[in-house]
Protein backbone atom coordinates (compact mmCIF):
# COMPACT_ATOMS: atom_id res chain seq x y z
CA UNK A 1 0.00 0.00 0.00
CA UNK A 2 0.81 3.28 -0.76
CA UNK A 3 1.84 5.69 2.10
CA UNK A 4 0.74 9.44 2.17
CA UNK A 5 3.68 11.33 3.20
CA UNK A 6 2.46 12.78 6.23
CA UNK A 7 1.33 17.24 6.50
CA UNK A 8 4.28 18.96 7.99
CA UNK A 9 2.78 20.48 11.52
CA UNK A 10 1.54 24.18 11.71
CA UNK A 11 3.98 26.31 13.33
CA UNK A 12 1.84 29.44 14.90
CA UNK A 13 5.05 31.07 15.27
CA UNK A 14 6.41 30.39 11.60
CA UNK A 15 2.75 31.77 9.81
CA UNK A 16 4.15 35.53 9.82
CA UNK A 17 4.56 36.62 6.66
CA UNK A 18 5.97 39.72 7.26
CA UNK A 19 3.45 41.83 5.30
CA UNK A 20 3.67 44.63 7.95
CA UNK A 21 0.18 45.00 7.84
CA UNK A 22 0.14 44.52 11.59
CA UNK A 23 2.52 47.79 12.10
CA UNK A 24 -0.25 49.94 11.04
CA UNK A 25 -2.99 48.77 13.60
CA UNK A 26 -0.29 48.38 16.77
CA UNK A 27 -0.41 50.96 19.37
CA UNK A 28 2.89 50.27 20.27
CA UNK A 29 4.46 50.31 17.18
CA UNK A 30 2.96 53.39 16.87
CA UNK A 31 3.71 55.06 20.12
CA UNK A 32 7.57 54.11 19.70
CA UNK A 33 8.10 53.45 15.86
CA UNK A 34 10.34 50.20 16.94
CA UNK A 35 10.03 46.74 15.06
CA UNK A 36 10.62 44.86 18.14
CA UNK A 37 7.67 46.46 19.59
CA UNK A 38 5.06 44.93 16.88
CA UNK A 39 3.50 42.33 16.86
CA UNK A 40 6.11 41.23 13.77
CA UNK A 41 8.88 42.11 15.82
CA UNK A 42 7.81 39.75 19.00
CA UNK A 43 7.00 36.88 16.71
CA UNK A 44 10.54 36.70 15.41
CA UNK A 45 11.94 37.66 19.08
CA UNK A 46 9.56 34.64 20.20
CA UNK A 47 10.76 32.09 17.34
CA UNK A 48 14.32 32.93 17.85
CA UNK A 49 14.33 32.17 21.77
CA UNK A 50 11.84 28.91 20.73
CA UNK A 51 14.36 27.71 18.53
CA UNK A 52 17.26 28.49 20.61
CA UNK A 53 19.15 30.85 18.65
CA UNK A 54 18.26 33.83 21.62
CA UNK A 55 18.97 33.48 25.00
CA UNK A 56 16.39 34.36 27.15
CA UNK A 57 16.75 38.26 28.73
CA UNK A 58 15.49 41.53 29.64
CA UNK A 59 14.96 42.53 26.24
CA UNK A 60 12.81 39.56 25.32
CA UNK A 61 10.80 40.06 28.52
CA UNK A 62 10.30 44.06 28.10
CA UNK A 63 9.14 43.51 24.32
CA UNK A 64 6.76 40.75 25.78
CA UNK A 65 5.32 43.30 28.54
CA UNK A 66 4.81 45.72 26.15
CA UNK A 67 1.94 44.54 24.18
CA UNK A 68 -1.24 45.48 25.32
CA UNK A 69 -3.26 42.50 23.76
CA UNK A 70 -5.44 44.23 21.97
CA UNK A 71 -5.58 41.69 18.92
CA UNK A 72 -5.76 44.44 16.48
CA UNK A 73 -2.86 42.80 14.65
CA UNK A 74 -5.25 39.66 14.07
CA UNK A 75 -7.97 41.46 12.07
CA UNK A 76 -5.23 42.97 9.73
CA UNK A 77 -3.26 39.70 9.36
CA UNK A 78 -3.81 38.01 6.05
CA UNK A 79 -1.98 35.08 7.24
CA UNK A 80 -3.96 34.28 9.98
CA UNK A 81 -1.64 34.20 12.85
CA UNK A 82 -2.98 33.24 16.35
CA UNK A 83 -0.89 36.22 18.13
CA UNK A 84 -3.61 36.21 20.80
CA UNK A 85 -3.07 32.57 21.34
CA UNK A 86 0.75 32.92 20.81
CA UNK A 87 1.14 35.68 23.22
CA UNK A 88 -1.46 34.54 26.19
CA UNK A 89 0.59 31.36 26.24
CA UNK A 90 4.54 33.29 26.24
CA UNK A 91 3.08 35.64 29.14
CA UNK A 92 2.08 32.83 30.87
CA UNK A 93 5.45 31.32 30.55
CA UNK A 94 7.15 34.35 31.27
CA UNK A 95 4.86 34.64 35.10
CA UNK A 96 5.83 31.21 35.90
CA UNK A 97 9.22 31.27 35.04
CA UNK A 98 9.34 34.86 36.96
CA UNK A 99 10.20 36.66 34.14
CA UNK A 100 7.70 38.97 34.24
CA UNK A 101 6.32 39.94 37.74
CA UNK A 102 2.60 41.07 37.70
CA UNK A 103 2.18 44.19 40.34
CA UNK A 104 1.15 42.98 43.83
CA UNK A 105 -2.42 44.52 43.38
CA UNK A 106 -2.94 42.71 40.41
CA UNK A 107 -2.27 39.27 41.56
CA UNK A 108 -4.51 40.06 44.94
CA UNK A 109 -7.66 40.78 42.79
CA UNK A 110 -6.46 37.67 40.73
CA UNK A 111 -6.71 35.75 43.37
CA UNK A 112 -9.81 37.64 44.66
CA UNK A 113 -12.19 37.40 41.70
CA UNK A 114 -12.13 33.30 42.29
CA UNK A 115 -14.44 34.33 45.30
CA UNK A 116 -16.98 36.19 44.15
CA UNK A 117 -19.13 36.09 47.40
CA UNK A 118 -15.94 37.93 49.26
CA UNK A 119 -15.10 39.60 46.37
CA UNK A 120 -19.04 41.45 46.08
CA UNK A 121 -17.76 41.93 50.30
CA UNK A 122 -14.71 43.53 49.62
CA UNK A 123 -16.08 46.20 47.05
CA UNK A 124 -19.26 47.04 48.99
CA UNK A 125 -17.82 50.37 50.18
CA UNK A 126 -16.80 51.38 46.78
CA UNK A 127 -20.67 51.02 45.81
CA UNK A 128 -21.49 53.10 49.01
CA UNK A 129 -19.33 55.32 47.68
CA UNK A 130 -20.47 55.34 44.08
CA UNK A 131 -24.11 55.35 45.15
CA UNK A 132 -23.64 58.73 47.09
CA UNK A 133 -21.64 60.18 44.57
CA UNK A 134 -17.92 60.11 45.31
CA UNK A 135 -15.44 58.51 42.95
CA UNK A 136 -12.45 57.12 44.80
CA UNK A 137 -9.88 56.74 41.75
CA UNK A 138 -9.67 58.24 38.12
CA UNK A 139 -10.51 54.77 36.45
CA UNK A 140 -13.73 55.05 38.79
CA UNK A 141 -16.37 56.13 36.30
CA UNK A 142 -20.07 57.98 37.81
CA UNK A 143 -23.04 55.77 38.86
CA UNK A 144 -25.33 55.07 40.90
CA UNK A 145 -25.53 50.83 42.22
CA UNK A 146 -27.60 49.23 44.10
CA UNK A 147 -25.03 48.28 47.66
CA UNK A 148 -26.66 45.61 48.79
CA UNK A 149 -29.36 44.11 45.96
CA UNK A 150 -27.45 41.69 43.65
CA UNK A 151 -28.10 41.30 39.69
CA UNK A 152 -29.99 37.70 40.01
CA UNK A 153 -31.97 38.92 42.66
CA UNK A 154 -32.84 42.04 40.84
CA UNK A 155 -33.41 39.97 37.48
CA UNK A 156 -35.52 37.64 39.23
CA UNK A 157 -37.69 40.35 41.02
CA UNK A 158 -38.24 41.91 37.40
CA UNK A 159 -38.67 38.96 35.81
CA UNK A 160 -41.72 38.02 38.35
CA UNK A 161 -43.22 41.40 37.80
CA UNK A 162 -42.98 41.63 33.96
CA UNK A 163 -43.53 38.32 32.86
CA UNK A 164 -41.87 38.12 29.71
CA UNK A 165 -42.20 34.88 27.47
CA UNK A 166 -39.95 35.53 24.32
CA UNK A 167 -36.56 34.40 23.78
CA UNK A 168 -34.39 32.94 26.94
CA UNK A 169 -30.98 33.52 27.94
CA UNK A 170 -28.41 33.50 30.60
CA UNK A 171 -26.84 36.85 31.49
CA UNK A 172 -22.99 36.66 32.30
CA UNK A 173 -22.88 39.11 35.64
CA UNK A 174 -18.85 39.05 35.73
CA UNK A 175 -16.78 39.83 38.58
CA UNK A 176 -15.64 43.39 38.62
CA UNK A 177 -18.95 44.65 36.62
CA UNK A 178 -21.20 42.97 39.44
CA UNK A 179 -18.83 44.16 42.30
CA UNK A 180 -18.31 47.74 41.59
CA UNK A 181 -20.47 48.68 38.40
CA UNK A 182 -23.83 46.76 39.10
CA UNK A 183 -25.83 49.21 37.55
CA UNK A 184 -25.15 48.50 34.33
CA UNK A 185 -26.30 44.79 34.84
CA UNK A 186 -29.59 46.10 36.42
CA UNK A 187 -29.56 48.57 32.75
CA UNK A 188 -28.86 45.67 31.15
CA UNK A 189 -31.71 43.00 33.03
CA UNK A 190 -34.23 45.74 32.36
CA UNK A 191 -33.87 46.41 28.19
CA UNK A 192 -33.80 42.79 28.24
CA UNK A 193 -36.91 41.95 29.99
CA UNK A 194 -38.35 45.11 27.95
CA UNK A 195 -37.93 43.55 24.99
CA UNK A 196 -39.69 40.70 25.81
CA UNK A 197 -36.50 38.42 26.64
CA UNK A 198 -36.68 36.11 29.57
CA UNK A 199 -33.61 36.61 32.01
CA UNK A 200 -31.67 33.72 33.76
CA UNK A 201 -28.59 34.16 36.08
CA UNK A 202 -26.89 31.18 37.38
CA UNK A 203 -25.83 31.53 40.57
CA UNK A 204 -22.78 29.81 40.75
CA UNK A 205 -21.10 31.62 38.04
CA UNK A 206 -17.34 32.91 38.43
CA UNK A 207 -14.88 35.14 36.46
CA UNK A 208 -14.96 34.64 33.00
CA UNK A 209 -11.18 34.63 33.21
CA UNK A 210 -10.18 37.40 31.48
CA UNK A 211 -8.58 38.91 34.60
CA UNK A 212 -5.80 35.68 34.62
CA UNK A 213 -5.48 35.40 30.89
CA UNK A 214 -4.52 39.19 30.71
CA UNK A 215 -1.90 38.96 33.84
CA UNK A 216 -0.67 35.91 33.24
CA UNK A 217 -1.38 34.22 36.08
CA UNK A 218 -2.64 30.63 36.97
CA UNK A 219 -6.10 29.89 37.38
CA UNK A 220 -7.37 29.83 34.31
CA UNK A 221 -9.38 26.81 34.59
CA UNK A 222 -10.33 26.33 37.16
CA UNK A 223 -12.56 29.48 36.44
CA UNK A 224 -13.19 27.99 33.40
CA UNK A 225 -14.69 24.74 34.40
CA UNK A 226 -16.43 26.42 36.99
CA UNK A 227 -18.70 28.43 34.24
CA UNK A 228 -19.12 25.63 32.37
CA UNK A 229 -20.49 23.58 35.12
CA UNK A 230 -22.65 26.76 36.12
CA UNK A 231 -24.10 27.54 32.40
CA UNK A 232 -24.94 23.78 31.74
CA UNK A 233 -28.05 22.68 31.46
CA UNK A 234 -30.24 26.31 32.16
CA UNK A 235 -32.33 25.42 28.13
CA UNK A 236 -31.18 29.12 27.09
CA UNK A 237 -30.95 30.50 23.62
CA UNK A 238 -27.51 31.78 24.57
CA UNK A 239 -25.47 33.49 27.08
CA UNK A 240 -25.30 37.44 26.58
CA UNK A 241 -22.63 39.14 28.22
CA UNK A 242 -22.31 43.08 28.52
CA UNK A 243 -18.71 43.11 28.70
CA UNK A 244 -16.82 42.56 25.24
CA UNK A 245 -13.71 41.06 26.96
CA UNK A 246 -15.88 38.96 29.12
CA UNK A 247 -18.35 37.89 26.67
CA UNK A 248 -14.61 36.80 24.22
CA UNK A 249 -13.10 34.71 27.02
CA UNK A 250 -16.58 33.34 28.25
CA UNK A 251 -16.82 31.78 24.82
CA UNK A 252 -13.64 30.57 24.69
CA UNK A 253 -14.95 28.05 27.60
CA UNK A 254 -18.06 27.23 26.75
CA UNK A 255 -16.92 26.55 23.20
CA UNK A 256 -20.65 27.13 22.10
CA UNK A 257 -22.46 25.05 23.99
CA UNK A 258 -24.10 27.60 24.75
CA UNK A 259 -23.22 30.03 22.52
CA UNK A 260 -22.09 33.88 23.82
CA UNK A 261 -23.82 36.66 22.19
CA UNK A 262 -22.41 40.18 23.11
CA UNK A 263 -25.64 41.76 24.52
CA UNK A 264 -25.85 44.77 21.88
CA UNK A 265 -25.56 41.87 18.94
CA UNK A 266 -28.35 39.86 20.74
CA UNK A 267 -30.75 43.09 20.72
CA UNK A 268 -29.89 43.91 17.48
CA UNK A 269 -31.33 40.91 15.66
CA UNK A 270 -34.91 41.17 17.73
CA UNK A 271 -36.35 44.59 16.77
CA UNK A 272 -35.70 46.49 19.90
CA UNK A 273 -37.85 49.06 21.32
CA UNK A 274 -36.32 52.13 20.74
CA UNK A 275 -36.14 55.28 22.98
CA UNK A 276 -37.43 58.38 22.57
CA UNK A 277 -35.73 60.72 20.49
CA UNK A 278 -33.43 62.97 22.93
CA UNK A 279 -34.07 66.64 22.12
CA UNK A 280 -31.63 69.53 22.18
CA UNK A 281 -27.58 68.95 20.85
CA UNK A 282 -26.23 65.93 22.82
CA UNK A 283 -24.19 63.91 20.51
CA UNK A 284 -22.67 60.37 21.21
CA UNK A 285 -19.76 59.53 19.94
CA UNK A 286 -19.35 55.32 20.00
CA UNK A 287 -16.08 53.59 20.63
CA UNK A 288 -15.41 49.94 19.53
CA UNK A 289 -13.75 47.81 22.37
CA UNK A 290 -11.03 45.98 20.89
CA UNK A 291 -12.22 42.16 22.35
CA UNK A 292 -15.94 42.94 20.17
CA UNK A 293 -14.33 43.82 16.92
CA UNK A 294 -10.94 41.72 17.22
CA UNK A 295 -11.97 38.96 19.81
CA UNK A 296 -15.30 38.48 19.23
CA UNK A 297 -15.05 39.28 15.54
CA UNK A 298 -17.99 41.44 15.47
CA UNK A 299 -18.09 44.18 12.89
CA UNK A 300 -19.40 46.44 15.63
CA UNK A 301 -22.43 47.56 17.31
CA UNK A 302 -25.47 47.12 15.09
CA UNK A 303 -27.13 50.36 13.57
CA UNK A 304 -30.31 49.14 14.87
CA UNK A 305 -29.44 49.14 18.30
CA UNK A 306 -27.32 52.48 18.39
CA UNK A 307 -30.61 54.22 15.88
CA UNK A 308 -32.75 52.89 19.18
CA UNK A 309 -31.01 55.25 21.89
CA UNK A 310 -32.82 58.41 20.28
CA UNK A 311 -29.43 59.88 20.43
CA UNK A 312 -27.44 61.30 17.14
CA UNK A 313 -24.49 59.50 16.70
CA UNK A 314 -21.22 59.22 15.24
CA UNK A 315 -18.59 56.56 15.36
CA UNK A 316 -15.63 57.72 17.25
CA UNK A 317 -12.66 58.58 14.97
CA UNK A 318 -10.32 55.57 15.30
CA UNK A 319 -13.00 53.72 16.68
CA UNK A 320 -11.69 50.29 15.94
CA UNK A 321 -8.20 51.35 17.82
CA UNK A 322 -7.17 50.07 21.09
CA UNK A 323 -8.05 52.65 23.75
CA UNK A 324 -5.23 51.54 26.00
CA UNK A 325 -6.82 49.88 28.94
CA UNK A 326 -6.19 46.40 27.55
CA UNK A 327 -7.73 44.74 30.66
CA UNK A 328 -5.07 45.37 32.96
CA UNK A 329 -2.39 47.18 30.97
CA UNK A 330 -3.46 50.32 32.19
CA UNK A 331 -2.41 49.60 35.50
CA UNK A 332 0.89 47.60 34.47
CA UNK A 333 2.15 50.07 31.93
CA UNK A 334 0.00 53.34 32.68
CA UNK A 335 2.66 55.67 30.92
CA UNK A 336 2.36 53.68 27.37
CA UNK A 337 -1.71 53.23 28.20
CA UNK A 338 -2.12 57.10 28.84
CA UNK A 339 -0.16 57.94 26.31
CA UNK A 340 -1.84 56.16 23.89
CA UNK A 341 -5.49 57.15 25.37
CA UNK A 342 -4.18 60.70 24.63
CA UNK A 343 -3.80 60.46 21.29
CA UNK A 344 -6.96 58.94 20.97
CA UNK A 345 -9.01 60.60 23.08
CA UNK A 346 -7.72 64.47 21.57
CA UNK A 347 -11.38 65.00 19.43
CA UNK A 348 -13.30 65.55 22.47
CA UNK A 349 -11.74 69.00 22.90
CA UNK A 350 -13.40 70.01 19.16
CA UNK A 351 -16.29 67.24 19.21
CA UNK A 352 -19.93 68.68 18.04
CA UNK A 353 -22.55 68.48 20.78
CA UNK A 354 -23.56 69.88 24.37
CA UNK A 355 -23.18 67.47 26.36
CA UNK A 356 -20.78 65.14 24.00
CA UNK A 357 -21.41 61.33 25.59
CA UNK A 358 -18.13 58.71 24.89
CA UNK A 359 -20.50 55.54 24.94
CA UNK A 360 -18.73 51.78 24.32
CA UNK A 361 -19.62 48.48 25.69
CA UNK A 362 -17.11 47.43 28.15
CA UNK A 363 -16.79 48.82 31.51
CA UNK A 364 -12.80 48.57 31.53
CA UNK A 365 -13.05 51.01 28.07
CA UNK A 366 -15.24 52.52 30.38
CA UNK A 367 -12.77 53.27 33.19
CA UNK A 368 -9.41 53.78 30.35
CA UNK A 369 -12.48 56.62 28.73
CA UNK A 370 -13.18 58.48 32.47
CA UNK A 371 -9.31 58.91 33.07
CA UNK A 372 -9.24 61.25 29.94
CA UNK A 373 -11.00 63.51 31.92
CA UNK A 374 -7.70 64.88 32.40
CA UNK A 375 -6.39 64.79 29.15
CA UNK A 376 -9.51 66.62 27.98
CA UNK A 377 -10.11 70.60 28.06
CA UNK A 378 -13.67 70.01 27.97
CA UNK A 379 -16.53 67.63 30.04
CA UNK A 380 -17.83 64.81 28.60
CA UNK A 381 -19.57 62.02 30.06
CA UNK A 382 -18.66 58.15 29.92
CA UNK A 383 -21.73 55.95 29.48
CA UNK A 384 -22.08 52.05 28.36
CA UNK A 385 -24.33 51.93 25.27
CA UNK A 386 -26.74 49.77 27.08
CA UNK A 387 -27.23 52.38 29.74
CA UNK A 388 -28.53 54.48 26.67
CA UNK A 389 -31.10 51.96 26.04
CA UNK A 390 -32.58 51.60 29.49
CA UNK A 391 -36.23 52.84 30.24
CA UNK A 392 -35.33 53.07 33.88
CA UNK A 393 -37.03 51.06 36.59
CA UNK A 394 -40.03 53.38 36.93
CA UNK A 395 -40.65 53.48 33.28
CA UNK A 396 -40.52 49.74 32.94
CA UNK A 397 -42.71 49.63 36.01
CA UNK A 398 -45.44 51.65 34.92
CA UNK A 399 -45.41 50.08 31.05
Amino acid sequence: MKQTAALPQFDPLSACVHCGFCLEVCPTYQLTGDENNSPRGRLRIWREEAAGRLEAEPMTDFYTSECVGCLACETACPAGVPYGEIFEKTRHEHVATGRFKPKLELKVAAMAVGYPALFNLALTPVRALRSLGFLPHPLVFPGRPAVLESTAAYARRFMALRKPDGPRVALLTGCLMEAMFREINFATVRVLIENNVRVVIPDDQGCCGAFQEHTGLDGVEALRAKNRQAFDGHDVECVVSNSAGCGFALAKTLDGKPPVRDVLGFLGGLGIKPRPRVAGNARVYVDLPCHLVHGQKADGIPKAVLDATGYEWELAPCAKDCCGSGGIYNIQKPENAREILARKSAFLDDAAGEPVILATSNHVCMMQWNSARSLVRRPFQVHHVIQLLDPGEKALLNS
